[in-house]
């Protein structure tokens, strides 16, 4: 049967070795601050920036900032950490030369970090290098260009935006130019006035034909009743004045069924202009409205252009630091007296364990015997 474990047999074992425990402590201390002041300096800076919602939103809704919105502000911590941009960095500042030849990757990773501040709208960028004042230098080298590259991103896209818009004005406009030009050839291939006017003198000259008409008609009315009761040679002067009246009458109805021809051609010809001027007209008052809705959209467009995408602003450049950010001697030393506290206590369990063990095992043997 094995020996069961105590914690009052433990608790008295580890303090009759309290002296190796504190040995042990003592000299993992000694060891973690040796070892910790033979390591080289290093120095971490950090620049800030502040990610503003656009310009022309609604103030209430940066009050409550949803956890989407969050996360995609971490967009930025791509453009910060790009290995382009900290390529340049590492070639501007000569940081090979500070930490030796490495390749960028591995330089990214023990120089660089770039975060988004839990719950916040601020961008941290931290270099940390021997050189303190070449680790401020980079980080603020870094937030700058992180700036500059998204307000270049920015303005690249409403230029794209903006070009594309001038493009479609163009384009209204050169079309309801063309359809003005076809408009005012129209007007002088086809006018429309003088055949109304024609018509208008033509409607006037029919009713004049129409009225004498009516009198040779009346005239020849008189003259037939006239020439029933006539007698000799009165009779035969009524006969050449009724004559005369009819050939009158057959003349001005012939010039009636000519400007009868005559306005019908006059009307075809004036109806066909009037509809080839609406079909014009149509168009070209749409042309209009679409090349208005286009400057609007214009107009609109190159209003907001400052209004749209986040602002990166730098609040905080970073300072040179003072003091080494590694190695951390306090918690170094803390770090190595917790492991010199706990390892000889779980070794000296074992070992109370063992022993335990052996003595159990050896009286067994000696009641055996």
């Amino acid at each position: 049967m094995e020996t069961p474990f105590s914690l009052i047999r433990y608790i008295g074992y580890i303090q009759a070795h309290w002296r190796t425990i504190a040995i042990s402590c003592a000299t993992a201390t000694a060891l973690a601050i040796g070892v910790s002041a033979m390591l080289p300096r290093e120095y971490t800076a950090a620049s800030r920036i502040v990610i503003e919602p656009p310009a022309g939103t609604d103030p209430r809704g940066t009050v409550a900032v949803s956890p989407i919105y969050l996360e995609s502000l971490k967009t930025y911590e791509q453009f910060a950490s790009s290995d382009s941009l900290f390529r340049t960095a590492v070639d501007r500042f000569g940081v090979r030369s500070l930490v030796g030849k490495r390749t960028v990757e591995s330089l990214k990773k023990a120089v660089l970090k770039v975060s988004l501040l839990r719950n916040t709208r601020i961008l941290e960028v931290s270099a940390t290098l021997p050189e303190p004042r070449t680790a401020q230098a980079l980080a603020q080298f870094i937030a700058e260009s992180t700036v500059e590259m998204t307000r270049t991103l920015v303005s690249d896209g409403d230029r794209d935006l903006l070009r594309d818009m001038e493009r479609q004005e163009q384009e209204a406009r050169s079309r309801l130019q063309q359809a003005e030009a076809a408009w005012a050839e129209l007007s002088s291939r086809e006018p429309v006035s003088a055949l109304q006017a024609e018509a208008e003198n033509s409607s006037f000259l029919r009713t004049s034909l129409d009225e004498h008409l009516a009198e040779i008609d009346l005239e020849i009315t008189d003259a037939a009743e006239r020439a029933q009761h006539a007698a000799g040679e009165r009779a035969g002067e009524i006969a050449a004045d009724l004559a005369r009246a009819r050939a009158r009458g057959e003349e001005i109805r012939k010039r009636l069924e000519g400007l009868q021809r005559e306005d019908q051609e006059r009307a075809r010809l004036l109806a066909l202009r009037l509809a080839h001027r609406e079909r014009l007209d149509a168009e070209r008052k749409a042309l209009q409205a679409q090349l208005a809705a286009v400057e609007t959209q214009l107009r609109e467009a190159q209003a907001a252009t400052a209004y749209r995408g986040e602002r990166l602003k730098i609040i905080d450049r970073g300072i040179v630091p003072e003091r080494a950010s590694s190695p951390n001697l306090p918690l170094n030393a803390a770090a190595a007296c917790f492991l010199g506290l706990v390892l000889p206590m779980l070794w000296l369990g074992l070992q109370m364990s063992y022993r335990e063990q052996r003595a159990l095992q050896s009286f067994r043997q000696a009641i055996h015997d």
